[in-house]
Formats: structure tokens, sequence, C-alpha cells
């Protein structure tokens, strides 16, 4: 029989720790961690034990499990192929307005703001210090990156990624999978599977990291 209070995380590196220490301070602790790189077998990330490879969820005692994975085509890839029941998780220094919707999977981090009639969509990131305001629609698998800013009614398409610092005003639609740039400033509608960079943001041909 299955122990439906131990929750697996999904992923072992860097974002993995943020993951699990938001998970602890919200006091859900994780039981294990799972990774394809064999070099964390063994070892454990703030306490966690990483426990093999992330095929071995399959065959363990989870029903519970987080996405600890930066890159948002991974983790959609995950999503679709490994089945656990997906929990949100929200760090309690985070501000989330009552009237805002987060989806499942979706983690909020320490400092975070979203404030009234946001809705977010599954396995979507909410980095540290980032605030979304009123009325903005985030689409699944989106990353708002560490002191990101969105004004109000703001529309992010599925898996973009709205890169540290960067700021989007009132009203714009990002398309999905995009990369705005570190710093950027989107002042502008951008298309679907762009990179834009600069002040104000415009499309490049850069080579899109995040699809």
């Amino acid at each position: 029989m299955k122990r439906s209070a131990q929750i697996a995380v999904i992923g072992a590196g860097g974002h993995a720790k943020v993951v699990i220490s938001t998970l602890q301070a919200a006091g859900r602790h994780p039981a294990a961690a799972f990774d394809d790189d064999e070099g964390k077998w063994g070892s454990e990330i703030l306490g966690v034990p990483v426990a093999g490879a992330i095929t071995a969820v399959r065959d363990g005692e989870y029903d519970l499990g987080v996405i600890a994975i930066g890159n948002n085509s991974k983790r959609k890839e995950i999503s679709a192929t490994v089945t656990l029941e997906w929990i949100t998780v929200t760090h309690p220094s985070a501000y989330v307005h009552p009237s805002a919707s987060l989806g499942c999977g979706t983690v909020v981090f320490a400092g975070a703001v979203i404030q009234p009639e946001t809705v977010i969509g599954d396995h979507a990131i909410v980095n540290t210090g980032a605030t979304i305001d009123h009325d903005c629609g985030i689409g699944d698998f989106a990353h708002i990156a560490p002191g990101a800013s969105l004004a109000g009614k703001v529309v992010v398409g599925e898996g973009t990624l709205i890169g540290i610092g960067s700021s989007v005003i009132p009203g714009i639609r990002i398309g999905s999978w995009i990369t705005l740039g570190a710093g950027a400033v989107a002042v502008r509608d951008l298309p679907d599977k762009a990179v834009a960079i600069g002040v104000p943001a415009r499309p490049t041909r850069g080579r899109n990291v995040n699809k």
C-alpha cells in the first residue's frame, strides 16, 4: 500500500534545493528526490536523500510530487510521463491574494507577490521576489524569474521564461515559449517562440534555449 503522505521531488539540482527549502518552510517534508544524474544518487539535499533516477518514482511508494527542474520544456515532458498527484507549493513569506488561482505543481518562492484575480497555470514557477500584479494570466510551465515584475493585465503564454529583473508594462501579451531576457522591458506584444532582449525588448535571432 502506498504511503499517501510521501512527497517525491523530481530533480536534484540547484532549483530543487530552493523547492525543497520552500516545502520545508511550508511545513511539508519530502521523502526523497530523484534525478537522472547518477553522480547525485546517494547524496542529500537539505536532508532529503536523492534516491535514484526519475523512472524510479514510478516504482516507489509515492502519491504526491513536485517537479523541481527549472527547464520549462523538461517540466512539461516529465508531467506527461510521471504519474503523481502534483502539489502546489507556496513559501510562507510570499503574498498570494485569496482571489488568485495557482495551478497544480506550481511553486511560489520566498518574497513573491501575486495580486488579485491573477490566474497561474500548472507547473509554473514564480521565483524569488517576483511580482505579478492584478488580473494577469500566466500559462502552464511558465517561469517568472527572480525579481521580474509584471504589471496588471499581462498575459504570459505556455512555457515562457520572463528573465531575471525584467519588466512587462500593463496589458501586454507575451506569447508561448518565449525567452524575455534578463533586465529586458516589454512595452509591446511579443510573438510565440521569440527571444526578446533590451530596453525596450525586441525579438532577436538568438537561439531560444527555453524550448
